[in-house]
C-alpha cells in the first residue's frame, strides 16, 4: 500500500467530530434549531408546535433562515418530531392540523411565492397520519389559490383566498397611463372531497376603493397623509403594489384570513384596509366593519389595530361577538420598496368583544411580545383549549405562548445564531398529534474507542417509548438481545462496550409494550485509529500503514 493511499484511508476513517450535523442516523436532515429564551413551564398547553419557517428574500441563505425551509412538528424543548422537508414541494406555508372525514390530517399550502408582496400561487395538500398525500385542493372557477388561507370548516369544506389581478383605470387614484392593475381580493368555500365551489366573494363587488378623500394619521415619515376610503395604503409609492403589471397589482384590500360561524356568515381580515368585515353568507353583503376608516363600532382603549392577520370567530352570544386576531401595527414589503408604515410601537395578539346593540368594541385581552417585536408581515393568534394563547410573530420569526392573563410562559425564535437573523414564519399552531409513519426507521452503528454506539430515529413517529437493540448473530438474521433505552428525542443512542458484533438492529416499542416496527440490520461502521507517537516525533510510512491495517 502506498503512503498516500494509507493517508487517504486513515483520513476517511477519522471521526468527524467537527462536522455540522444534527442527527447521525439522518445526516440528510437539517431542521431549524429553536432559540428558546423562555423555557416552557408546566402551564403550557399539551401538544406539539406546528411551524413552517423560511428565510426572508434578502437574507443570505447560507447564513440566515433555516437551511431546509419546510413544515415542521417540534416539541417545546426544540426536539424535532417530524421534518416535512420534500413532503411539500417548492414553497410551503400555513401548516396546520385539521379534521376531515372523521380523521386527523395535516395540510399546507404549497406553490410559488412572490415575496415582494407576500402572495403565493398554488394549492393545498392534505396528508394523513402516515404522512401520505391523500388530497390536493385547488381554487375553483379557474382561479389560483393564494397562500394566505386554507381553513377547514365542519370537517367537510375549506375556506381559501385568491389573489386575482384585474386591469382597471387607476388614474383617479394617481396612477399613470402605465399603472393599470388592481387586486380583486376573493375568498371561496369549497367541498374538500369533490372540489365543488360552494360560495365566492369578491372585494371589488362589495368594497370599492372609490370615495372622498379623508385624512388619517399614521407614522409614515411623520407626515399627515390622505388616503381613499377603505384603502389605507395608496397606489403610490407602492407599498401595496404600484399597478405596473399583474404581479405588481395594487392590493388595496388584501384578504389574509377567512372564518365562518355557525350561522353561515363569514369573517374576513382585510389587511390593507386595516379592518375586519363580517359578511352575510347568503347575499355577500357586509354586515359590519370593525376598524379601518369606516368602522361601524366605537373602539375602546387598545382595540385599534392595523395591517392585521388571522381574524377568527371565538364566541357569539346575543348581541356580543368575540373575535381574535394578530395586530401587526406595521406594514413593509420584503423588497423594502417604499418606507415601512407603523401605527404602534409593537405588535400584539388581541381578543376583542364587539357589541351590535351599543356598537362598541372593547379589548378582552392583549398579548404583548416579550422583546417588543414589531412584525411588518404575517402572524397569527391561536386560542388554546386550556385558555392559553399561542402568538406567532410573523416576519420576526418568533412564537410565544401566554397564560390567559397575558403572562408569557414560553418564547422561542425559529432558529439560532446567524441562521436565526433572517427567519420568518407565516403562522404557528399547537396541536395534539399522533404520527404513524409508514417509512422504516433509520439506524446507523459506529465503532468507538471503547465499543460501538448505535443511533436510531423514525421521522414523524410519536408513539415509540422505548428502543430495543439486538445483535444479528448469523446470516439467517438470528438476533441476540443487547438492551433497551427510553426514547428521549428525535434520535436515540445506545452504547455497547467492547464486543465483536458486525450487524445490529433495533425495534420500536410503544408505551403499552407493543412492538411497532423493526429496523433493517445495519453494519457497524467506522474505526477510531490508535495514536502513534514515536520517540523521535516523526511518523514514518510504516507507522501509517500499520495504523490503517491494525485499525
Amino acid at each position: 500500500m502506498k503512503l498516500l493511499e494509507a493517508i487517504a484511508c486513515a483520513s476517511a476513517l477519522m471521526p468527524l467530530a467537527a462536522a455540522d450535523w444534527q442527527f447521525k442516523s439522518r445526516t440528510d436532515l437539517a431542521p431549524p434549531r429553536l432559540n428558546i429564551t423562555i423555557p416552557a413551564t408546566k402551564d403550557v398547553e399539551q401538544g406539539y408546535l406546528f411551524v413552517a419557517p423560511f428565510p426572508g428574500q434578502w437574507a443570505e441563505p447560507q447564513f440566515h433562515g433555516p437551511r431546509q425551509e419546510a413544515p415542521y412538528i417540534v416539541r417545546d424543548d426544540g426536539e424535532l418530531v417530524w421534518s416535512g422537508y420534500t413532503y411539500f414541494s417548492i414553497w410551503a406555508a400555513n401548516f396546520q392540523k385539521a379534521r376531515w372525514n372523521g380523521q386527523d390530517v395535516l395540510f399546507s399550502f404549497e406553490g410559488d411565492h412572490n415575496p415582494a408582496y407576500g402572495h403565493g400561487h398554488g394549492h393545498a395538500t392534505i396528508l394523513n397520519q402516515h404522512y401520505e398525500t391523500i388530497r390536493e385542493l385547488r381554487a375553483g372557477n379557474h382561479k389560483l389559490m393564494d397562500k394566505h388561507e386554507f381553513h377547514v370548516v365542519d370537517e367537510k369544506t375549506a375556506l381559501l383566498q385568491v389573489y386575482q389581478p384585474v386591469p382597471k383605470d387607476l388614474s383617479r387614484f394617481g396612477g399613470s397611463a402605465e399603472q393599470q392593475w388592481i387586486v380583486d381580493a376573493i375568498f371561496q368555500e369549497l367541498d374538500i372531497q369533490t372540489g365543488e365551489l360552494l360560495f365566492e366573494w369578491s372585494s371589488l363587488d362589495h368594497v370599492s376603493p372609490d370615495g372622498k378623500f379623508i385624512f388619517i394619521l399614521i407614522y409614515l415619515s411623520n407626515l399627515l397623509i390622505g388616503f381613499l376610503v377603505e384603502a389605507v395604503l395608496p397606489l403610490n409609492p407602492g407599498q401595496a403594489g404600484a399597478g405596473w403589471n399583474s404581479s405588481d397589482a395594487w392590493d388595496y384590500f388584501h384578504i389574509n384570513s377567512v372564518d365562518k360561524d355557525t350561522a353561515g356568515n363569514y369573517l374576513i381580515s382585510a389587511r390593507d384596509a386595516c379592518a375586519v368585515h363580517k359578511i352575510n353568507g347568503t347575499t355577500g353583503d357586509i354586515i359590519w366593519r370593525l376598524g379601518g376608516v369606516r368602522s361601524d363600532f366605537e373602539l375602546g382603549p387598545n382595540v385599534k389595530f392595523c395591517f392585521q392577520h388571522h381574524a377568527r370567530f371565538v364566541e357569539q352570544s346575543g348581541d356580543e361577538e368575540i373575535i381574535s386576531l394578530f395586530d401587526n401595527s406595521a406594514h413593509g414589503t420584503e423588497n423594502h420598496r417604499g418606507k415601512e408604515v407603523h401605527t404602534h410601537p409593537f405588535s400584539q395578539g388581541k381578543v376583542i368583544s364587539v357589541n351590535t346593540a351599543t356598537w362598541t368594541a372593547e379589548i378582552v385581552q392583549a398579548f404583548q411580545p416579550p422583546d417588543g417585536l414589531l412584525a411588518k408581515s404575517q402572524g397569527s393568534t391561536q386560542l388554546l383549549p386550556n385558555g392559553n394563547a399561542l402568538v406567532n410573530w410573523g416576519s420576526e420569526g418568533a412564537v410565544t405562548e401566554f397564560r390567559a392573563d397575558g403572562t408569557p410562559i414560553f418564547h422561542a425564535y425559529m432558529d439560532s445564531g446567524l441562521l436565526g437573523e433572517g427567519v420568518q414564519n407565516y403562522r404557528a399552531f399547537r396541536y395534539n398529534w399522533t404520527g404513524l409513519p409508514t417509512e422504516e426507521p433509520a439506524i446507523v452503528a459506529e465503532k468507538t474507542s471503547t465499543g460501538t454506539t448505535v443511533y436510531v430515529s423514525w421521522n414523524g413517529d410519536t408513539e415509540t417509548a422505548i428502543w430495543r437493540f439486538y445483535a444479528i448473530t448469523d446470516r439467517f438474521g438470528s438476533r441476540a438481545f443487547l438492551g433497551e433505552t427510553a426514547r428521549d428525542g428525535f434520535e436515540t443512542s445506545f452504547s455497547l462496550s467492547g464486543h465483536s458484533y458486525h450487524s445490529l438492529a433495533a425495534e420500536a416499542v410503544s408505551a403499552a409494550g407493543r412492538v411497532l416496527t423493526t429496523t433493517r440490520a445495519t453494519r457497524v461502521e467506522g474505526v477510531v485509529l490508535p495514536l502513534y507517537e514515536p520517540e523521535n516525533g516523526k511518523l514514518d510510512r510504516g507507522t501509517w500503514v500499520q495504523a490503517v491495517l491494525r485499525g
